[in-house]
């Protein structure tokens, strides 16, 4: 695989589901200023799975709030299918790390409730819901409630309610970072699944170099605060990677790259001799 920054190289469709210019956030409290981001460029074209990587506090999640009209850009432009972003967009769904899940209200109540609030009619919807609910193993789990659930599967409903009035576009912000390991590596495959059956735009927030190069087309690596895109890295793996992605050619090179993005950058550190001897002896 040839990892490199050039994203020509790429083949995506020509028109950008989502687009930044220039995009900057600075958050303001009494006499403190924050640079989130600075000075961002972004196209994610229609059908691209791009997963945005950086450390913590680099504003990646900022950037995914920003695309979805949640908070406004400080400065620049941020744009959806050539439509400046001004305000909550409807045409998308978002996915957080906590699934967030009402209580008193089935699994499938849940998902409903995503159509309610948009003013649709939920009966319209349910078959729909069911169907998505039983892609993602949740069939038999329609009528439970939240208490009822372990983690994994409170986020798949959580993702099946970002689905179900069927968006163009799935924002996902570090939607698997509450998770243990392996249901952490189920739900990678369970997602890549979801998304090579309906090809939608999916912008993929993590801090995990594995996630991002195992799910992603494209992976924008982002700096530390304020976050600026350092490079993009395309990823040329076969689809369906699965449980064998990490063996597959070419994901050592892209992890390597990425890693040695970060190395530069000070975000990861190499093991310090004195430390470890320090460790080994006791002093």
């Amino acid at each position: 695989m040839q990892a490199h920054d050039d994203a020509a190289a790429v083949p995506r469709a020509a028109a950008a589901a989502i687009s930044g210019e220039g995009v900057s956030k600075v958050f303001r409290r009494g006499s403190t200023e924050v640079r989130a981001l600075e000075q961002v460029d972004l196209e994610v074209g229609d059908g691209e799975f791009v997963a945005v990587l950086g450390p913590s506090g680099c504003g990646k999640s900022t950037l995914l709030r920003l695309v979805a009209g949640l908070v406004p850009a400080t400065t620049g432009r941020i744009a959806i299918a050539g439509v400046p972003v001004q305000g909550p967009h409807t045409d998308l769904g978002i996915v957080f790390q906590a699934a967030t899940l009402l209580d008193w209200r089935t699994v499938l109540g849940n998902v409903l409730l995503q159509v309610e609030l948009r003013g649709l009619d939920p009966k319209a919807y349910e078959a729909r819901a069911v169907a998505l609910l039983n892609t993602v193993g949740l069939g038999d789990f329609t009528g439970a409630f939240p208490r009822e659930l372990s983690g994994g599967m409170k986020q798949r409903a959580a993702i099946v309610r970002a689905l179900v009035h069927d968006p163009k576009i799935l924002l996902m912000d570090e939607p698997f970072g509450a998770l243990d390991a392996l249901t952490r590596e189920q739900m990678r495959i369970d997602i890549e699944d979801l998304w090579l059956s309906s090809r939608k735009t999916v912008m993929f927030i993590t801090h995990s170099i594995d996630e991002a190069v195992l799910l992603a087309d494209r992976v924008v690596v982002m700096s530390p605060r304020p976050g600026r895109i350092e490079r993009t890295v395309p990823i040329d793996l076969p689809r369906p990677r699965g449980l064998e992605g990490r063996r597959l050619p070419g994901f050592t090179e892209a992890s390597d790259l990425i890693t040695g993005i970060f190395l530069d950058r000070g975000v990861l550190h190499r093991a310090r001799g004195a430390f470890s001897q320090s460790l080994r002896t006791g002093a």
